[in-house]
C-alpha cells in the first residue's frame, strides 16, 4: 500500500529557501559592504597620501622660493658692489689723470696767456682766460691739439677789450682779448715700440 507524505513539506521547503536567501543575501550584503569600505579606506589612503605628497611638494616650494629671493638678493648686492668697484677703480685710474691734465694745461700755455676759470663736465674742459692778442689764443689752441692729453680744442667766443688804468703813454694803446674755449680731456695712446718689446 502506498504511502502518503501529509507533511506540509511545501510549506517547510518554502521555509527553507526562504532562509538560504535570506543567509546568501546577508553574505552578499556584508561582501558589499566589505567591499564598500575596502574600496573607501583604499581611495582615503591614496587621498591621504597624496595629500602629503602636496604638504611636502609646498614645503620644497616654499624653501626654493625663499632660496630664489635669497639669490636675488645676493645678486643686487654683487651688481651693487661691482659698480662700487668700477666707479673706485675708475676714480684710483683717474687721479694720475687730473695730475696730467693740470700739466697739460701749464705746458699748452703760451707767453702773455692766463686762465681765469677752468670748469670740466665729464672729459670736456671749459676754459674762460685772457690774452694779449688773438694770435696766442691761436697758438694755445695748436699746442692743446698737439697735447697727448688735449684734444679737439673749440673756440667758442673771443672779445678784444682795453684794460682800464693803466699807466704810461701806451696805455691806451695796449689792448687785450677775452676768450671761451673748450677742450676735450683724452687719454694718450700706448707706444707700439713698447708693446712690441714686451711682447
Amino acid at each position: 500500500m502506498p504511502q502518503i507524505n501529509l507533511l506540509p513539506w511545501r510549506d517547510e521547503l518554502r521555509k527553507r529557501r526562504n532562509k538560504e536567501f535570506g543567509i546568501l543575501a546577508g553574505v552578499v550584503a556584508a561582501a558589499m559592504l566589505g567591499l564598500a569600505v575596502g574600496v573607501h579606506l583604499f581611495f582615503q589612503g591614496r587621498i591621504e597620501f597624496q595629500q602629503q605628497r602636496n604638504r611636502f611638494l609646498n614645503q620644497q616650494i616654499s624653501s626654493l622660493n625663499k632660496q630664489i629671493k635669497a639669490i636675488k638678493d645676493l645678486e643686487k648686492k654683487k651688481e651693487s658692489l661691482l659698480a662700487r668697484m668700477k666707479i673706485i677703480q675708475e676714480l684710483q685710474s683717474s687721479r694720475p689723470e687730473v695730475v696730467h691734465l693740470m700739466d697739460a694745461l701749464v705746458e699748452t700755455l703760451p707767453e702773455g696767456v692766463y686762465y681765469t676759470r677752468i670748469a670740466q663736465k665729464g672729459a670736456r674742459l671749459s676754459i674762460d682766460g685772457v690774452a694779449q692778442s688773438n694770435a696766442r689764443v691761436s697758438s694755445l689752441m695748436r699746442k692743446m691739439d698737439a697735447s697727448e692729453w688735449l684734444t679737439n680744442p673749440a673756440l667758442v667766443e673771443i672779445k678784444a677789450f682795453t684794460p682800464e688804468g693803466g699807466k704810461g703813454a701806451a696805455a691806451g694803446q695796449l689792448r687785450l682779448s677775452t676768450f671761451k674755449l673748450t677742450v676735450k680731456q683724452t687719454r694718450p695712446k700706448p707706444h707700439t715700440d713698447q708693446q712690441d718689446e714686451t711682447s
